[in-house]
């Protein structure tokens, strides 16, 4: 007997045929059909994908199919992805041309991943990663935009247009809601060039000024106009954090090293108020991580996060990394 026969389907392949079955019997239009079949198709072919690249760094260069190859933001893009790919990071991005194919220039082709559109007006790959085994064309925006971020560990926002700001506000809600984990997110410009600082001034005058949004939210992100500045802030958030995940109501900081005795209560002493009870504490693997054999091998610290305050959540991040042979 061989062992595909053998195999014991886990829950969540049970739930995926099971919402299948319930889908075509609720008899859907033609066109519903074709939806869920193109989105999963979709689906499949990014997690194939990523699946080819696992166990790397990757960031995420986000910005406008516009820009000219002469325009000094490609050159900036073509140095912040050369500075990150000479650090063992590779580079997703949309695959067309602009600020797209810039990221890759720096990049490198065997650095590259690229995840296309299908449109009228852009439907090929630039010539960087045409015909490359780690570029895929999807059909639909969303599931497009989740494989250019569902692995990505960090993420560049250049200059651009309606595409570029929703992926940018995109991100920033998943992170603000706890829906993604908190990840470097930079906003990169050029020297004198304002696009940036004017959305950070809105950000901060209207949307913040207003209540719209705590003040501590704009930590999500960090503007410059420094290629160096912006590979540093996505390598220094990994300087001593590694990772986190949830177990119920407790969260869990893996980390490289320990802060010391007197690091954890200025921690404690800064960001104890964002625990439901208690504070931040080292703690052992816990029971979750241990059953699914999750980075054992790091120290931790574990708190009962409120799950609202992630802004501050952030900021707690950069102070541990602060404190790293402190």
């Amino acid at each position: 007997m061989t062992g595909d026969s053998t195999r014991v389907p886990s829950l969540f392949e049970r739930d995926l045929r099971e919402e299948v079955d319930l889908f075509l019997v609720g008899n859907p239009s033609l066109l519903d059909q074709k939806i869920m079949a193109n989105t999963v198709r979709d689906l499949r072919k990014a997690f194939s994908l990523l699946a080819q690249v696992e166990g790397r760094p990757k960031v995420t260069i986000f910005g406008s199919a516009r820009t000219a190859s002469h325009d000094p933001l490609y050159e900036q893009t073509v140095r912040v992805a050369r500075e990150l790919a000479a650090k063992g990071w590779m580079v997703i991005t949309g695959a067309g041309p602009g600020i797209m194919e810039a990221g890759m220039v720096g990049a490198g082709r065997d650095s590259s991943i690229g995840v296309s559109i299908q449109l009228p007006f852009e439907n090929e790959a630039n010539e960087i990663i045409a015909g490359d085994e780690k570029h895929i064309a999807l059909k639909y925006f969303f599931t497009r935009k989740f494989a250019l971020t569902k692995a990505s560990q960090a993420f560049i926002c250049m200059p651009g247009g309606f595409g570029t700001l929703d992926e940018l506000f995109e991100l920033l809600t998943l992170t603000q809601t706890g829906k993604g984990a908190p990840v470097p997110i930079v906003l990169l410009d050029l020297p004198g060039d304002p696009y940036w600082q004017q959305v950070d001034d809105f950000v901060r005058d209207q949307m913040a000024s207003r209540g719209l949004i705590s003040s501590d939210d704009r930590a999500l992100y960090f503007t410059t106009n420094d290629a160096v500045a912006a590979a540093d802030e996505i390598t220094g958030f990994y300087s001593n954090f590694h990772s986190l995940r949830f177990a119920g109501q407790r969260l869990v900081l893996r980390l490289r090293s320990l802060p010391d005795a007197q690091g954890l209560a200025e921690l404690n002493a800064r960001f104890a108020h964002l625990c439901i009870e208690g504070g931040i504490e080292p703690t052992e693997p816990l029971a979750a991580e241990t059953r699914d054999d999750d980075n054992l091998e790091l120290p931790r610290l574990v708190m009962r996060f409120d799950k609202r305050s992630f802004g501050e959540l952030r900021l707690l991040i950069d102070a541990i990394n602060r404190l790293v042979g402190s």
